[in-house]
Order: C-alpha cells, then sequence, then structure tokens
C-alpha cells in the first residue's frame, strides 16, 4: 500500500479516513479540496491544480482523499495500487452531510480550506449527493469490481466497514 486513492460520495467520512490512513502507514496526505480550493473557497484555475495532481501521482507514494475533477478522477483511480471506495448508503451521505453542516459553524470539517464558505459548500454537497448517486455510483461500482483483478480494492459499504478497516490497520 504506496498510492492510495479514497473516494466516494460527499460527506462518507473519506477525510477523516484519509487522516487516519495516512497517520497510521506514514503515506503523505494529499486532500483534493485544499489543493482545488484557496482558503475561502474560492476556486484555483483548472490547469493549476490538473499540474499539482499530476506532480502528485508522480509521487512514490501517496494517500489522496476526495474527488477532484473527472478529469483528474480516472487517471487517479488506475494510478493508485490500492482503492478505498466508501459506499454508504445515500441516507447517511445526507444524514453527515447535515451534521458537517451544522458542526462545521463551530469547528471547520477537516479537509476544507481555511475559511470555507460552511452554507454554501453544504447546500453543493447536498446537490453534489443526487448528482454522484446518479451518475458516479454505478461508475465507481464497476470500475472497482474491474480494478479488484489488479489492484487493493477495499469497497466500504457500512459504518461498520469503516470502523473494521481502521481496526485492523492499527493493529498491523
Amino acid at each position: 500500500m504506496k498510492k492510495v486513492a479514497v473516494f466516494g460520495n460527499a460527506g462518507g467520512g473519506k477525510s477523516t479516513l484519509s487522516a487516519q490512513l495516512a497517520a497510521a502507514t506514514g503515506l503523505p496526505l494529499y486532500v483534493l479540496d485544499k489543493i482545488q480550493y484557496k482558503t475561502g473557497g474560492e476556486a484555483v484555475p483548472p490547469s493549476t491544480y490538473q499540474h499539482i495532481h499530476a506532480q502528485i501521482l508522480l509521487q512514490e507514494a501517496w494517500v489522496i482523499d476526495g474527488f477532484g475533477c473527472m478529469e483528474t478522477l480516472w487517471p487517479r483511480l488506475k494510478a493508485a495500487d490500492t482503492l478505498i471506495y466508501v459506499d454508504l448508503p445515500l441516507s447517511i451521505h445526507f444524514a453527515w452531510v447535515t451534521k458537517r453542516m451544522f458542526t462545521g459553524f463551530v469547528n471547520p470539517p477537516p479537509g476544507w480550506p481555511d475559511q470555507s464558505p460552511i452554507l454554501k459548500s453544504s447546500l453543493n454537497s447536498y446537490r453534489n449527493l443526487w448528482l454522484c448517486h446518479r451518475y458516479l455510483t454505478p461508475r465507481y461500482r464497476k470500475f472497482v469490481h474491474q480494478a479488484s483483478k489488479t489492484q487493493r480494492v477495499y469497497h466500504l459499504r457500512s459504518v461498520v466497514d469503516i470502523s473494521q478497516f481502521l481496526a485492523a490497520l492499527t493493529s498491523t
């Protein structure tokens, strides 16, 4: 496990999982939202983000957390030796986006750029939940099924799966 892509729908706990994974393995963590957005939530130019992303993929080890954009998603998933797909029931994603929104006014969400607009970003997350579920989730599921032949795949489908994955990781 040297190149790990953590991905899935919004509000699934990917940033928390990625941080714990990086701490347990010593792999460097790259949070795509912090690369793609500046302090305050303004997007960097797409070419800047894509250049930084390409440079990360050239590193010999990484944990990459997040979606980024369609142009970088599939090359990242193909470059990873380990895929961690967080595929919780949609109701849990909705509940966790809501929890993140309300707690975010007090404690900024992990993995978000400093001074991110909590309400605007949360509303965007709700919108993306539906879009991802409808269009990306079927593609993700098909991809991880195929990738399991050549890559290490952890398809985490429940909160229990996430807990067991982290427990197994920290016990080694």
